[in-house]
């Protein structure tokens, strides 16, 4: 269960896809490649015709919409299909596209596959429907899309609510899926009256400033490493020259391959998600470094910090707090690393990633880095002091989130 916007989440489960329904739902996806392609290319006209006449234009929602219409009227298959996942994927291109020219303006990194959106291939491209209210319904415990496709749920919990969408979608298995958009109610957890502070890091994927409640790097994908190298080097040696298709043992290794890294990003989710219930169990307010890991990438720690899966970590914290109505506050990480916990005096230069112990030189207080910074967390969240324990005396009240 992952989270949306506000108090919406979602829920997924396994679908039980007939061979009837497989083929009409290849061939709804089918025709929705066709509309992203389109808009690509009508964006690019937009483009490249802006650039030659100076006059900048832009290729809005309602231009597409209208290319849309104009399409089904003319083009029967294309009328086949439903409307509605068509017009999702028209929002779905304008949100990739806001997206891309954001972070241009931003100027911040943009690499080829983060640019302005991309044709959708045939081959290179997962299945992945988006249905809103008007098309689709729950009968009978079944999944019903427009254009007559039902599909079997494998009901493993109960919705909380009406759904207000759902995403139909085939990962690289093959396996069926349907996450259906409801909205929740938070679920209170009673008061511990206990603060925390978290600094994410690599030798351990969370600090705390309780020892009980760290998280170890697990290496869930260091161990499967080498499994997962055997079936990448058979997939080299049976890869199929240009315009072949490829062959029965090459889509085997490729399965193969694709089986052992979902079972790593399991394994990293259910650790993330259990750590986050724990802490968010056992704390009322959460001070977390509001941590960004992408600039590890360029570091010789890429490997392991992509390992540690610290932002799927931290979505699953973010994410457990909100549920159960819990205070968490994201702390700027900037210096983080520099001040000390116990007097606030800022180190004169920036540790090496070499150094794990922290020693302040004006107070002479010395403890191991990380641990250092998640004491920092809570003096900038306001919590301090908070006893030995991160339990605040007895009366106290907990400060208010600004």
């Amino acid at each position: 269960m992952g989270v949306g916007e506000g108090s919406r989440v979602r829920y997924t489960y396994r679908l039980r896809v007939s061979s009837t329904a497989r083929v009409a739902l290849e061939a709804e996806w089918a025709r929705c490649r066709w509309v992203w392609n389109e808009c690509v290319a009508k964006s690019k006209q937009v483009q490249e015709r802006g650039r030659r006449t100076g006059v900048k234009e832009t290729c809005g929602p309602a231009g597409l919409d209208r290319m849309l219409t104009e399409a089904r009227r003319v083009m029967p298959w294309l009328r086949e299909g439903s409307s509605v996942p068509q017009q999702q994927m028209i929002r779905d291109f304008g949100k990739a596209r806001a997206k891309a020219l954001k972070n241009i303006a931003d100027r911040l990194p943009v690499n080829r596959r983060a640019g302005m959106p991309k044709l959708k291939k045939k081959r290179d491209t997962s299945l992945s429907l988006n249905y809103t209210t008007r098309g689709f319904q729950l009968r009978e415990g079944r999944l019903h899309l427009a254009k007559g496709i039902a599909l079997t749920v494998v009901w493993s919990r109960e919705l909380p609510s009406r759904p207000s969408s759902v995403r139909v979608y085939r990962d690289s298995l093959g396996h069926w899926y349907a996450s259906f958009v409801v909205a929740t109610s938070a679920e209170v957890l009673p008061a511990t009256g206990a603060v925390i502070g978290i600094d994410w890091g690599v030798a351990e994927t969370a600090t705390t400033t309780s020892d009980a409640h760290d998280l170890p790097h697990a290496e869930f994908g260091s161990r499967a490493a080498q499994r997962l190298a055997r079936y990448q080097r058979q997939m080299a040696r049976r890869k199929p020259k240009h315009g072949q298709p490829n062959s029965r043992g090459y889509k085997e290794s490729q399965r193969q391959a694709a089986k052992a890294h979902k079972k790593v990003a399991r394994q990293r989710q259910d650790t993330g998600r259990k750590w986050a219930k724990r802490v968010v169990t056992d704390h009322d307010v959460i001070a977390v470094e509001d941590f960004k890991p992408t600039f590890l990438t360029k570091t010789t720690m890429a490997r392991k910090a992509a390992d540690a899966a610290i932002g799927a970590t931290k979505a699953a914290l973010v994410a457990m707090a909100r549920k159960h109505g819990r205070d968490l506050r994201l702390i700027n990480p900037a210096h983080t690393t520099m001040d000390c916990a116990q007097c606030g005096t800022r180190a004169k230069h920036r540790l090496p990633l070499s150094e794990r112990t922290y020693t302040c030189t004006a107070c002479g207080a010395s403890s191991p880095r990380d641990r250092n910074s998640a004491r920092v967390m809570l003096v900038r969240a306001g919590l301090n002091p908070a006893g030995a324990e991160g339990v605040r005396p007895v009366g106290a009240l907990l400060p208010q989130a600004a």
